[in-house]
């Protein structure tokens, strides 16, 4: 089957409320640094499924640091939850470990806990890599699961602004599906004008993808807006923000496209984006 078919098979098992995949970005490390044990994933999907919207997704940056998969998948089973899967790339042993981690994990639990693959993050605009080069390391993945029977999409996530640039064609012309990353704080955006630069940026990417490859579809892989922290420009990081940036934006995402957001949990970080604080309760009302 192939993975389009695949995606429509799955989302045709969802109900009409939850038509596309809505979840949170959730980083291997605990906010003290500390790598996540599977308990402590547990602990995280658990808290996701209990919050208003019963998020049942999640997307994680890597398959080897912190054991991520090892100790994230065991906790997806016994939770119900399913992911997003990372594949780090940088550099040549550290990927053939993300592989090797990848393969270990579809080896011993099968692949229906895969949303997806997302080989890369933010690659080309931090300038780390090529095009080309990260192209090659998509197929790379593909042709690996592929052998192993594993017929979910395989992708690439990185800011609107790569996905913009003409010079990372290959990486669209290689994806199954393209992961956008925007944030309109570190655009300086007012939070008046947040949701409406973040779909602008939203719409240039799908337009650039539709005219390089037909039918790709542009999933939202991580946006947000921070709590605690900085200003960026005329972007203020406040309470009031967050809410007003997830009620204007997160409710009309997830009624739109698969979206996943940032992020679940980050209190020590500055700038803070996660919604979760310390005592396991959401900072802000989440309601949609």
């Amino acid at each position: 089957m192939r993975p389009f078919a695949v995606a429509a098979a799955a989302l045709a098992a969802l109900s009409g409320v939850e038509a596309y995949w809505k979840g949170f970005n959730v980083g291997a490390n605990n906010p003290d640094g500390s790598c996540k044990t599977q308990q402590d994933w547990t602990n995280a999907f658990n808290t996701l499924k209990n919050l208003p919207g019963h998020f049942t997704s999640v997307r994680v940056y890597a398959a080897s640091d912190c054991n991520t998969l090892a100790n994230a998948v065991p906790a997806a089973l016994d939770t119900g939850i399913q992911l997003l899967v990372g594949v780090w790339i940088e550099d040549a042993a550290h990927f053939a470990a993300e592989k090797a981690a990848l393969q270990a994990a579809i080896n011993a639990h099968g692949h229906d806990w895969i949303i997806a693959i997302s080989v890369g993050s933010e690659d080309l605009y931090r300038k780390d890599t090529s095009a080309d080069t990260l192209a090659q390391q998509i197929y790379d993945v593909r042709g690996m699961v592929r052998a192993m029977g594993v017929p979910q999409e395989v992708g690439h996530v990185d800011t609107w602004t790569a996905w913009v640039d003409s010079a990372n064609t290959a990486v669209i012309q290689a994806c199954d599906f393209v992961g956008t990353d925007g944030y309109p704080y570190f655009q300086s955006s007012p939070i008046q004008n947040g949701a409406s630069d973040f779909w602008t940026s939203v719409q240039n990417v799908r337009d650039v993808v539709n005219s390089v490859k037909p039918g790709t579809w542009v999933w939202i892989t991580e946006t947000g807006w921070p709590i605690s922290g900085d200003n960026f420009g005329a972007a203020v990081p406040s309470q009031s923000n967050l809410q007003a940036y997830w009620s204007n934006v997160a409710c009309d995402a997830f009624k739109q496209a698969h979206t996943f957001w940032y992020a679940y949990q980050d209190y020590t970080a500055n700038p803070s984006f996660g919604l979760v604080g310390s005592n396991g309760q959401p900072v802000i009302n989440m309601q949609c």
